[in-house]
């Protein structure tokens, strides 16, 4: 009676222990409509515009430009940043806690979560005019065009969220 449990439990756990790991695995071709609906300049939007050699190579001359100022940014400011997190931490805890809600405080520190958040739409959208700088009038038309495409593709998708959820 026993072994006959025993095959019986074999036999349940052992589908599950490996079709588990074929599960997370996951990988990286099963892009969902979030990253067919983005908005910007991707390789495929690259291939149709027909950009030129010299054009290309100011894409990857900018590429490479913006990956050594964040690598530079995350090294330098490693320490800072943590600091800074933990201060924040420390202003949203302290103001949470309190005995009375301070409607002023929270104004100011959700005002520095904006700033902050702006000067990364800024920081954002200054890369993105000088990769779109580099196209002629033509492919930029063209590249409007395409963006427009993409997102009438876009609307008509089903969402988790948005105007379609009743």
């Amino acid at each position: 009676m026993k072994m006959a449990k025993k095959l019986i439990l074999a036999s349940v756990v052992l589908p599950l222990v490996l079709s588990t790991s074929a599960f997370a695995f996951g990988g990286k071709d099963h892009k969902g409509p979030q990253e067919e609906c983005r908005p910007g300049l991707d390789r495929g939007m690259m291939k149709e515009l027909n950009l030129t050699d010299s054009q290309k190579e100011q894409f990857k001359t900018l590429r490479q430009a913006n990956k050594e100022e964040m690598k530079e940014r995350f090294n330098d400011k490693k320490e800072q940043g943590e600091k800074a997190r933990m201060a924040h931490f420390d202003k949203v805890n302290s103001l949470l806690m309190a005995d009375k809600f301070d409607p002023a405080k929270a104004t100011e520190l959700a005002q520095e979560m904006s700033d902050k958040q702006v000067k990364r739409q800024v920081d954002m959208l200054s890369k993105q005019h000088k990769m779109l700088s580099i196209l002629t009038p033509e492919q930029k038309t063209k590249f409007i065009e395409l963006q427009k495409e993409r997102m009438e593709d876009c609307d008509d998708m089903p969402r988790h969220h948005g105007k379609d959820r009743k």
